[in-house]
């Protein structure tokens, strides 16, 4: 066995140097925090080459003593930490005293650094080395340049991307600390160009518009959660506003930017029967909670933390994030490619500006174009469903607890002869009445000619048993009109100057899903006549026959039929009888991947592919009566939003956005 040597102080120091700094990116970040732990308000990173030949960051904190200036760039020199006791509760971002020796050791620095009372100091390092220490004027606050990062470790260099890898990682840690630190004002630039600036005013949403752009930051919704002696704040994405990948999940603990798979999966936990498979939401969370809860002492990068209670710190993100995606009352809207034709308008309308500008002088109207009179024309045919008649309006103004019972009552056209069915506006929800809404459904339809008549004096309502009831206010939905349906698939609603697109077979496999789920009981079942043989493979047949307890609580009965395929006796009652087989094999691949899932997750499961088969399908017909129930219950309710996969229910266009397509704004 070879001879065991004590290493060489400058080879134990490149080692340590490359688990602390890995690239350029990675001194970035350890200046940056020394530079908030000192208390900067401002910070400025700027890089040449990716970092790799230069990297300076300024900040206008504390600074460093003149006779503390060379011990901070020796081994475990830290001002951060006294005692073994200071290990169980860090409040500080660096504290292993690391950071400054590890850069110093592969690099070669210059420091300029001053304190409020004292002078300012020079410094200048090579490999660790003090090659010059001499006064210097400068400003309070301290800046560190590094210059020929890994000249010395030519095989951590080589290991390195192209400049603009490396910048782009730099930028990253550079977003992140802005993230992380609204209240500082961060400023990066890179080969003399400025990338980025915050504003340092504290406010997160700002710090999100700067860093992501306008877009994701319009997208996303606020949090604010309290769970026990945690605290959760900060913004994630509308579950119709989801990526492809993680990059723009962002969290933070303490004001420390980390990596957390628990986070993580509490966060996509919230999104649970909102969000497409492939999909995943964005977010910066901030999560504030005792030091002595978390250990960030797991990791070298301290890109890595461990909490003493973890199933506090999931429900803490899960459930805070459920409240603010149940709170956000916004519809998501049609995304419409920019019209062309006002910028070829105005384009062609230069040479004609002093004509036109006589002509609307004088008192002529222009013609309308083509592309505006086919605007003009749908808007109008968007309105053509006839209003509720004035009678009925009256009526339900007399007795609200009929009125659904006139809606469906015929009205006499004038001057046609004839009767037709008026589509009604929205009744908004309103408190108790005398008579049940569904009671008042049932009432038989008056001849045409009660319609002419005044409306009888409504009958005075008896005495509530509760009055504590009857004062609730009800939430209260704007008013819409069904306007009818196209390609048996999409329901058409006018509300609010907009236009709603409903996808009726989104919305019924949501309402299902949740009555499904909701429900304590078994699913009803309805017995076949005649068992049907379904064909599975040997495995899927397999795990059916394993949960078949399971599956009868969900409304089938199944046997072995031998060869992977088994008979169904019974079905769930929903659940038409040509889609039982293909919800069955659905349902046995669940049960394949859902062995290592907890039970509520394989119940979702389950419940999805039922409420998805019984659904309305599109492309089926149905009637009116069917369609404005359906819309009821979507305008009725706010937990109506996007169906099991994520798919959304309802798309809004509105007049603005329909008006651009044709040229008319």
């Amino acid at each position: 066995m070879p001879k065991i040597l004590q290493l060489d102080r400058h080879v134990a120091d490149l080692i340590a140097a490359g688990e602390v700094v890995e690239r350029p990116a990675s001194a970035a970040k350890e200046l940056m925090e020394n530079a908030l732990d000192a208390g900067a308000t401002k910070v400025t990173v700027e890089i040449q080459n990716g970092g790799m030949t230069y990297l300076r960051v300024t900040d206008n904190g504390c600074g460093i003593a003149p006779e503390d200036a060379e011990t901070a760039f020796l081994r475990h020199a830290t001002s951060k930490l006294r005692t073994k006791e200071d290990l169980a509760a860090i409040g500080t971002l660096g504290f292993r005293g690391e950071a400054l020796a590890a850069i110093a050791a592969v690099s070669k620095i210059d420091l300029l650094t001053k304190t409020a009372q004292g002078e300012g100091i020079s410094l200048r390092l090579e490999a660790g080395k003090v090659l010059d220490k001499s006064p210097a004027g400068c400003p309070e606050g301290t800046t560190i340049v590094v210059r020929e990062l890994f000249y010395n470790t030519p095989a951590r260099l080589k290991f390195l991307k192209r400049d603009t890898v490396e910048a782009a990682r730099v930028a990253g840690e550079v977003q992140r600390q802005a993230l992380a630190h609204p209240e500082v004002s961060f400023r990066l630039i890179r080969d003399g160009e400025p990338l980025l600036k915050t504003a340092g005013n504290g406010d997160l949403h700002g710090a999100i518009y700067q860093v992501y752009g306008r877009q994701l930051a319009a997208d996303m919704v606020p949090v604010e959660s309290q769970w026990e002696n945690l605290s959760l704040s900060g913004f994630v994405t509308k579950p119709t506003a989801t990526r492809g990948n993680r990059g723009c999940q962002q969290f933070f603990v303490n004001g420390r930017p980390v990596l957390s798979k628990l986070m993580t999966a509490a966060l996509e936990e919230a999104y649970a029967n909102q969000m497409m498979t492939g999909r995943f939401p964005s977010c910066v969370l901030r999560l504030t909670l005792p030091n002595s809860a978390v250990d960030v002492n797991v990791h070298p990068a301290k890109t890595e933390v461990k909490f003493s209670n973890e199933r506090a710190v999931f429900d803490c993100v899960r459930y805070g994030v459920m409240a603010a995606l149940r709170r956000d009352p916004a519809r998501p809207e049609l995304k419409l490619p920019q019209a062309r034709a006002a910028a070829v308008q105005s384009a062609a309308a230069a040479p004609a500006a002093a004509p036109r500008a006589a002509a609307a002088s004088a008192g002529k109207a222009a013609e309308p174009r083509g592309s505006a009179a086919a605007g003009q024309a749908l808007l109008e045919t968007l309105r053509a469903v006839p209003p509720a008649h004035p009678a009925v309006a009256r009526a339900m103004e007399d007795a609200p607890a009929a009125g659904e019972a006139v809606l469906r009552q015929p009205v006499l056209t004038p001057g046609s002869g004839r009767s037709e069915t008026a589509i009604p506006a929205f009744v908004p929800p309103r408190p108790a009445a005398p008579q049940s809404r569904s009671a008042a459904a049932r009432q038989p339809s008056a001849p045409p000619e009660a319609l002419s008549q005044p409306a009888p004096p409504a009958q005075p309502a008896p005495e509530a048993a509760e009055p504590e009831q009857t004062a609730l206010e009800l939430p209260r939905v704007q008013p819409y009109r069904v306007v009818g349906e196209v390609l048996d698939t999409y329901i058409l609603i006018e509300q609010d100057g907009a236009v709603l697109f409903l996808d009726k077979h989104a919305a019924h496999e949501r309402i299902l899903f949740e009555k499904l789920r909701k429900s304590q009981e078994p699913v009803m079942a309805q017995v076949l006549l005649s068992p049907m043989a379904a064909s599975l493979s040997r495995e899927e047949a397999a795990a059916v026959l394993e949960r078949a307890e399971l599956l009868e609580e969900y409304g089938y009965q199944v046997e072995d039929f031998g060869d992977g395929t088994v008979l169904l006796r019974q079905i769930p009652a929903d659940l038409p009888e040509s889609e039982a087989e293909a919800a069955l094999q659905a349902l046995a691949q669940a049960l394949l991947e859902g062995h290592s899932r907890d039970p509520k997750s394989l119940r979702d499961a389950l419940l999805h592919t039922i409420a998805c088969k019984a659904a309305i399908k599109g492309g089926w017909h149905t009637s009116p009566e069917e369609r404005e129930h359906l819309v009821r219950e979507v305008m009725e309710r706010d937990d109506i939003r996007c169906c099991p996969h994520g798919r959304p229910v309802l798309l809004k266009l509105t007049k603005n956005q329909l008006e651009r397509q044709f040229g008319r704004a």
